[in-house]
């Protein structure tokens, strides 16, 4: 008689990090925003080209130092929920309170799916979670970076498309139409994307996002940012 034997349960891995579609639309609609508070302010009526170059020059770097700071809270936060999660789960493998191990499994699932569970359920899982063996290290992997560098990209190159007509149009008043109109339609394409995403409306949320992108730059530029 041959005897089967369950192969030993591995450790769960930590899933390779991946932007979610909010968060990359999100990225580029921030980096736009940035770079308008720019643009917006260039008095192109007076404008010479040294004033251009500077709004050139600001602009680049203002989302350059807020894709590197997006990046850097993006690596703290993906740290801070790996450990998180890690401490849930040594904390349902030794609790002796079955209630209190139903609770933190609940509150670490989806409210959608938590609302559908079972008791018996649960305490499946909780079952399975305690034969696992100890987690891997939750410390920040080559994964993390890249797409931290992602981040910084989507921030830092959403900028090029509105501050490239400054450097290609020599009239400044037909560089900013040009511009402007470039924002506009990436505001609204995020926006569509979204909608997408989201089961509703695109053509709605591609205006209202164009809409609140503007607002925003509005009141950005009028609180001085």
């Amino acid at each position: 008689m041959t005897v089967s034997v369950a192969p030993p349960a591995r450790a769960p891995a930590i899933p390779a990090p991946v932007l979610s579609p909010i968060d990359r639309v999100s990225g580029v609609i921030f980096g736009l925003i940035m770079a308008l508070t720019f643009t917006g302010t260039l008095s192109v009526a007076t404008a010479d080209r040294n004033e251009v170059r500077s709004m050139l020059i600001g602009a680049l770097g203002c989302n350059m130092a807020w894709g590197l700071v997006d990046a850097v809270m993006y690596l703290l936060a993906t740290l801070t929920e790996r450990r998180r999660n890690r401490a849930i789960l040594n904390e349902v493998r030794s609790s002796s309170d079955p209630t209190r191990s139903r609770d933190l499994i609940l509150q670490a699932l989806p409210p959608v799916i938590a609302a559908t569970m079972e008791p018996a359920d649960i305490d499946g899982i909780r079952s399975r979670l305690a034969r696992l063996p100890e987690p891997t290290m939750s410390a920040l992997t080559l994964a993390d970076f890249r797409t931290a560098l992602g981040v910084f990209l989507l921030v830092f190159l959403a900028t090029l498309p509105v501050a490239l007509p400054f450097a290609f149009i020599g009239a400044a008043h037909r560089a900013l139409r040009v511009s402007n109109g470039i924002a506009l339609l990436m505001l609204f394409l995020g926006g569509y994307y979204l909608g997408g995403h989201g089961g509703t409306h695109p053509w709605r949320v591609g205006l209202g996002t164009m809409a609140v992108g503007v607002l925003l730059v509005w009141a950005t530029i009028a609180l001085g940012g």
